[in-house]
């Protein structure tokens, strides 16, 4: 499988983690400049990771601004289905949840999904693509960690990359729509990598901000293949 039969366009979705937190409206408004449709949202507890970063309230203030971003956000909690809710009232449109802390995550997706939004599981580094089976008829998004979770600007784990040709065939042996983001030491030579497993989605949060020219950037990623 390559990204030659891929079934979705490429859709970059630059992370807000790594713009400049004094004034995170710049870095809203450096994604808005461009003819991007997503921002990467990444909700730290400083639990399931060791980090933490912003809550429900940023998003709600980030939607305030009357964004038309599609928000892509990402919870890194031990406990997701206690803060889904506050985070589907916030606005986000996606909410993508972690499946190696104990917890319902087919209910939490219910509850996703009967709020009208889309949902998404996350896979660390270390977690088999198997661990998505279960509900990969369920979800409009699979992540996968290319790095550990926690703190921007890490290199790019490459054994990841069999996973996501693994999760990139099951999608299309049975016909199933949902995107395969990556997220961790993206830039453009390893989202080649990742495109060529038949990943879709570019979470790029150091590259795509500190690019000498952000436009370039989202035309290499997006208008390749």
């Amino acid at each position: 499988m390559s990204a030659n039969d891929s079934p979705l366009p490429f859709r970059l979705a630059p992370s807000i983690l790594a713009a400049d937190h004094s004034s995170l409206k710049n870095g809203l408004e450096i994604v808005e400049s461009l003819p991007i449709e997503w921002l990467h949202l990444d909700i730290m507890d400083g639990h399931f990771v060791p980090n933490l970063s912003f809550g429900p309230q940023t998003v709600a203030d980030l939607r305030k601004r009357n964004s038309s971003l599609f928000f892509d956000t990402h919870l890194m909690l031990d406990n997701p289905d206690k803060h889904v809710d506050a985070f589907i009232d916030a606005g986000a449109d996606l909410i993508s949840i972690h499946v190696e802390p104990d917890y319902d995550v087919a209910q939490t997706l219910d509850r996703i999904k009967s709020a009208g939004r889309s949902c998404g599981v996350v896979l660390n580094p270390a977690t088999p693509a198997e661990a998505a089976l279960p509900f990969i008829k369920d979800v409009d998004l699979i992540l996968v960690m290319t790095v550990w979770p926690g703190f921007g600007g890490q290199s790019f784990i490459e054994d990841t990359l069999p996973k996501l040709n693994l999760l990139h065939s099951w999608r299309m042996e049975r016909g199933l729509a949902y995107r395969l983001e990556v997220d961790g030491g993206i830039n453009l030579e390893t989202a080649a990598l990742c495109r060529d497993q038949g990943v879709d989605t570019f979470v790029a949060g150091t590259a795509f901000f500190k690019a000498p020219d952000r436009a370039a950037f989202l035309k290499a990623i997006e208008g390749a293949g």
